[in-house]
């Protein structure tokens, strides 16, 4: 390891080995560090709209304005706004608007994407694989106009609680939530589904700016662990299609051992799977093709990224595919 690695990953306050691996991403220094840069900035919260409950999002924009928050549209997510300013009182969480369900908060612009580029319809019958807390769950049931039909799993007793409440609130209709690790949902639903979105639990790499206790909680054994259940989940995920069905697998984490090693690890395996050109509504960087020397799947080539020196937004990694 290089005294230039030691040195970005004090300075910046990382394990070592994270900033090794991501000069071996990127493979320029200057890029690194202006990655590591964006990371220490505060993201803006964003507000999605719920037009399952308001017909104009103009009148829920007038309504947060007079209680002091400033927002900003988000001109790729026509329901979705940055905020930009906030009164102390009250915060984002506690407005009668939100208690309401009129808006979803998320962290960030980022987990708008897989939900646009999936594109479920009414005709669609979705799983949504780690569903909680409900994020991309809730805005797939926006997409479809609560028609069709979405089965949300969650294996956690605690969290299915915060997944509920969120459906609850947001009057969604056309989902069913269900306490089941989604290892097993292709031995349950066999290829029932005809889209499946998988969010797989990750690292969080991508979110330091909103968890910096990420830049070291995390033990090369920890990622490890975390490589071996998401390959696990995507198999299961394939499993849960027919013909014709399409996966789309994502993570918050700018990791390749999350991402696009676990893609190229399982694909081996699936040669009836063709990874799909993304239809994104930002444009996204390309995906790591070789690290430390694997060279991966050539389908991979077709996923990508957004990272938060060059898209203003968290770190990203999608995936879709399509069984044939």
């Amino acid at each position: 390891m290089s005294r230039e690695v030691r040195e970005l990953a004090e300075r910046y306050g990382y394990r070592p080995y994270m900033v090794s691996r991501y000069l071996e991403m990127l493979r320029d220094y200057r890029e690194v560090e202006n990655m590591l840069r964006a990371f220490e900035e505060s993201l803006n919260q964003v507000v999605r709209c719920n037009t399952l409950k308001l017909t104009d999002c103009r009148e829920l924009v007038g309504r947060l304005e007079r209680l002091g928050f400033s927002l900003r549209s988000i001109e790729w997510c026509g329901e979705a706004y940055e905020v930009v300013r906030e009164p102390e009182k009250p915060s984002l969480g506690s407005t009668h608007e939100h208690l309401t369900g009129l808006y979803y908060l998320h962290r960030g612009k980022a987990s708008l994407i897989p939900p646009m580029i999936l594109r479920p319809t009414k005709e669609d019958l979705v799983l949504d694989l780690a569903a909680a807390p409900g994020g991309k769950t809730t805005h797939m049931a926006q997409i479809m106009r609560n028609e069709g039909l979405i089965v949300a799993l969650e294996p956690s007793k605690e969290r299915i609680k915060i997944l509920r409440n969120n459906v609850e609130r947001l009057g969604i209709k056309n989902t069913v939530l269900l306490r089941l690790d989604g290892r097993v949902s292709s031995k349950v639903f066999g290829g029932f589904f005809s889209k499946v979105l998988l969010d797989a639990p990750c690292t969080g790499e991508g979110i330091i700016m909103i968890d910096p206790s990420r830049k070291t909680k995390t033990t090369l054994e920890d990622l490890m662990r975390h490589h071996e259940k998401q390959k696990e989940l995507l198999r299961s995920a394939l499993g849960s299609v027919g013909s014709g069905g399409r996966v789309l697998y994502t993570t918050c984490s700018v990791a390749p051992e999350e991402n696009e090693l676990v893609l190229s690890e399982v694909l081996r395996d699936w040669e009836d799977v063709k990874v799909v050109s993304l239809e994104s509504p930002v444009k996204l960087a390309p995906p790591v093709t070789e690290y430390y020397g694997i060279r991966v799947d050539d389908r991979v080539r077709f996923c990508g990224r957004t990272y938060p020196h060059t898209h203003g937004m968290e770190g990203f990694f999608i995936c879709l595919m399509e069984l044939r």
